[in-house]
């Protein structure tokens, strides 16, 4: 990040002078390479060669499928509308100048992390694409991939062509989830000026817009990929591959989206907590001074860790999430087809695409269900924000019902089976509702409108040690709702699709695995109007930092402050969203290796036996995995925010001025630390999750061979994989609402209840937030990313474990 000299020597006059005026934090503004070429070319030009690029792709959509002509349809008008949101969000006024000024700070610190971190992310993604390629040069090919003439060098570059694609359509998404942020958050300051309901409207499309270009460009960027792969390929043609097979060659899309979100999570995230960690345990506890106050060093660092860890990172965390569903659902209906030996098996492979474009549709109608209306006075909107924000999304649930109804019955529905689809619709019911009793165990443990926040909340009035052991306490709870949640569904579903009517040609049943697939897909049907309530969280409290930062009346604060506290809510909900996903993809996955495996040795490969040493030793290792990795995302946070509190102390001791507004902090100096700081500490648990289970897997092949076990390096991947993604799946639960809880305890005491703001409450529900800072954004949505990209990189090095 670029300040001028002033900024960073602190020479900036008197606050008496100048009560509201900042410094011009900008440097030379960035937009990525692709956006700089486009720029310099003619508009003329450019509208032609997109006319062009999207006549080549609607020819190879249609060569392949009327099915694929439909999605990419429905993604072309969803582009359009976030287009119109972007126009709409943006055309709203920045406020007074004081408020833009922090604005462009924001903005500089957040687009010069992102530049330099996935910077960073791209030299590791070719070079793993390196070793990718190498691997397949010399892994044997499947019996398919030899009927069809593909070679080990032409799949290594399919894999390594999709790899590369999915990290950087990952990537793209992480920036347009940081790019609407921070131009969003001085709108919504300048509206709440005016409005609460304004200014809800406002951080509502902005989040609407990146989760519609989101899921959109996951939707369009897999489509595109398949109609490549099955023209290219002349799939379906005599003596080539067969369309059933095709989904196995986008593995590579799946585990490049996993790669760059792994780490734009775990940078982003040690970013955002180490800022906000630093800023709170000097600013409020050693100061007493409030939140987002100017004088405070690391407040500006702590508002760019809000755009970089919550809007970009989860931009690519979605992104990932439905990749990786769409393309395991791909796999299995494709598996399921061939053995059912239905005769157009195409609408069981693409009903993923065409459930997530009807996502984009139904989830704009519920972004634009929430209507803005000016508020008397200014003052807070008397209709609480969560409840407008709830009738949305159940705007968009009664939607998501009828379209997958609809999508099952028109792409579902064979003669074999003819109510099949049936049951298959009712699966996707049983997601549909997980999803929504997911959103609300989350809702019930978080919101500080429900008994266990308020509980959390009264265990600070005895001590900073009764808050941490009811915070633990309550994060432990909080996993026994979901994991039965889950498991009904899971065997719902399994057993709606086992009974669908489906079999193969020896009568066995196989509906089951591709049930639970479309039951992930109606979990999921809704995921666009998800991350925009996700979105909306961090967008919020910027708005509350620029409001205060500018010394804005309080009347204003209060209406963010409120959004600030719906957003803590919807954040929380929409991670355990993302955690029972997780879960059922992971199943999903875990599947497909299993076939993966099975087609590779050429026999079957249904069960693994734990009862083996070895695998057993697989399943402890999985285990471990998942707590090692979180122990070194909670330490880097950790290690940040000391260097963090060290320096606001420095500050604060050597320029006394800064309590007076005599003097001003020198913000850079923390900006610099968080920044540099998380870049090289995201790597060692990055490495650890991408190294360990291609090392387990080789160890284990290679302990097999001596001792007459062909098959034991795949079983012992299979028994880590289910191990790490059942303790994940638990720790994630436990850190995500246990961070969630305690945040939103702290915020109900700082309503006025156990003595407000200032109290010894207040500081023990402080430190319980600093506590749950890193568990809730940083190790616990790293994890659930970390379950699905386990899953990825070993259906991708299958082959290798034999």
């Amino acid at each position: 990040m670029v300040m001028d000299v002033d900024v960073e020597d602190g020479n900036l006059g008197p606050y008496q002078d100048r009560p509201r005026t900042f410094p011009n934090m900008r440097g030379k503004s960035y937009n990525p390479l692709i956006f700089r070429i486009l720029m310099r070319i003619n508009v003329r030009v450019l509208f032609v060669i997109l006319l062009l690029a999207l006549g080549v792709v609607f020819y190879v959509g249609a060569i392949t499928s009327p099915i694929i002509v439909f999605v990419f349809s429905i993604c072309i008008i969803s582009f359009l509308a976030s287009l119109y949101l972007a126009r709409w969000v943006l055309a709203k006024d920045e406020g007074p100048p004081e408020m833009g000024q922090i604005s462009d700070a924001i903005r500089d610190g957040a687009e010069g992390f992102f530049r330099t971190q996935y910077g960073t992310i791209s030299k590791m993604a070719f070079l793993l694409a390196a070793v990718i390629f190498c691997i397949y040069l010399f892994r044997s090919t499947t019996p398919e991939q030899e009927a069809s003439g593909i070679g080990r060098f032409t799949s290594a570059y399919i894999t390594v062509a999709a790899f590369l694609l999915g990290a950087l359509c990952s990537g793209a998404a992480g920036y347009v989830g940081m790019w609407v942020s921070v131009r969003a958050n001085v709108r919504v300051s300048s509206a709440a000026r005016r409005s609460a309901r304004e200014a809800l409207q406002i951080a509502v499309r902005a989040g609407g817009f990146s989760a519609m270009v989101v899921v959109g460009m996951a939707v369009i960027g897999i489509a595109i990929l398949y109609a490549t792969f099955y023209v290219w390929l002349e799939v379906d043609s005599p003596g080539s591959m067969k369309v059933t097979d095709l989904p196995l060659l986008l593995v590579g899309y799946g585990f490049g989206a996993s790669f760059v979100a792994l780490f734009a999570q775990l940078g982003g995230g040690i970013y955002t907590k180490a800022a906000d960690v630093g800023a709170d345990l000097v600013g409020k506890v050693e100061q007493g001074i409030p939140e987002d106050d100017p004088r405070n060093p690391a407040v500006i660092a702590d508002l760019v860790g809000d755009n970089v860890g919550d809007c970009a990172a989860r931009g690519a965390d979605l992104f990932e999430s439905i990749a990786a569903e769409i393309i395991s659902a791909m796999i299995l209906g494709g598996t399921m087809a061939k053995r059912c030996k239905i005769e157009d098996p195409s609408g069981f492979i693409l009903f993923p695409l065409v459930v997530h474009s009807f996502d984009l549709v139904i989830s704009s109608a519920g972004i634009f269900s929430i209507r803005g209306t000016r508020d008397s006075g200014g003052k807070a909107s008397s209709e609480d924000p969560m409840t407008i924000l709830q009738r949305g999304y159940s705007v968009t649930i009664v939607l998501a019902v009828l379209t997958f109804g609809a999508s099952t019955r028109w792409l579902l529905y064979t003669e074999q089976a003819p109510s099949a689809w049936f049951n298959f619709a009712l699966c996707g019911l049983v997601g549909i509702i997980t999803a929504y009793i997911f959103v609300w165990i989350t809702k019930y443990y978080t919101d500080y409108k429900h008994e266990p926040v308020r509980m959390l909340a009264l265990s600070s009035s005895t001590g900073h040690g009764t808050n941490i052991i009811a915070g633990v306490s309550l994060g432990l709870e909080s996993t026994a709702l979901p994991v039965l949640v889950i498991s009904v569904s899971i065997i719902s579903a399994f057993w709606l699709g086992q009974t669908s009517g489906l079999m193969d040609e020896n009568g066995i049943p196989t509906g089951g695995l591709f049930g639970t697939a479309v039951a992930t897909m109606g979990m999921l049907s809704t995921a666009a109007y998800v991350l925009t309530m996700d979105m909306f969280g961090p967008i919020a409290d910027n708005a509350g930092g620029i409001v205060e930062m500018s010394q804005q009346p309080e009347s204003v604060r209060e209406i963010t402050d409120v959004l600030d506290a719906v957003g803590n809510t919807t954040k929380a909900t929409t991670k355990g969203f993302a955690i029972g996903s997780a879960a059922l993809a992971s199943f999903l996955l875990f599947s497909a290796y299993m076939d993966e495996v099975a087609t590779f040795a050429r026999e079957p490969f249904k069960q693994v036996d734990i009862a083996i040493p070895e695998v057993f030793v697989g399943g402890l290792l999985g285990s471990m995995l998942i707590y090692l990795f979180s122990a070194w995302a909670c330490s880097a946070v950790g290690r940040t925010a000391q260097e963090v509190v060290k320096e606001v102390r420095r500050q604060f001791i050597e320029r006394p001025g800064i309590m007076d507004y005599t003097e001003k902090p020198d913000y850079s100096r923390c900006v610099a630390i968080v920044a540099s700081a998380s870049l090289k500490e995201m790597i060692k648990p990055g490495a650890l999750a991408i190294v360990s289970p291609i090392v387990i897997g080789i160890a284990f092949r290679i302990f097999g061979y001596y001792t007459g076990q062909p098959l034991l390096g795949a079983k012992v991947v299979a028994s880590m994989l289910m191990f790490a993604t059942v303790s994940g799946i638990l720790m994630a639960l436990f850190l995500n609402t246990a961070g969630g809880a305690w945040d939103n305890a702290k915020k109900y005491i700082e309503t006025g209840v156990l003595g407000g703001k200032g109290s010894d409450s207040h500081k023990a529900a402080i430190t319980g937030d600093t506590v749950g800072d890193p568990f809730k954004d940083t190790a616990g949505p790293s994890l659930h990313v970390l379950i699905k990209m386990l899953a990825t990189i070993t259906l991708v090095m299958a082959p290798v474990f034999l």
